[in-house]
């Protein structure tokens, strides 16, 4: 069992985290942000890859960008989107850890 640390925060920080959680509480964002874990694409490509439409993609990429996850960069005609803020991964990380536990006792209960 893991060891729980007690902190406290002003309650305008925690409406930062509580932000920060509710970007990342959907799935098609979750899946933009795996595409661009190891390459930068544009909107085309994501939406391709997440197999969404383009303007869909584009309204999620706005809002990962506004909330300064990933940043945009033209070269010619194309707009190019990148990861900026790469310790999502890390909170990414620590929740499936912790799912993977959960459905392997689960998994272990009903075996």
């Amino acid at each position: 069992m893991r060891k729980v640390k007690t902190w406290k925060m002003p309650v305008e920080a925690i409406t930062h985290v509580a932000a920060r959680f509710k970007v990342l509480s959907e799935p098609l964002r979750l899946q933009i942000l795996q595409e661009l874990e190891t390459q930068k694409l544009s909107v085309s490509e994501l939406a391709k890859a997440v197999g969404s439409t383009q303007p869909n993609v584009s309204k999620h990429l706005k809002i990962l960008q506004d909330e300064r996850l990933i940043g945009r960069r033209k070269e010619g005609n194309v707009v190019y989107y990148s990861i900026t803020d790469p310790s999502v991964f890390e909170l990414c990380s620590v929740v499936c850890g912790s799912l993977k536990e959960e459905f392997a006792e689960r998994s272990a209960m009903f075996a």
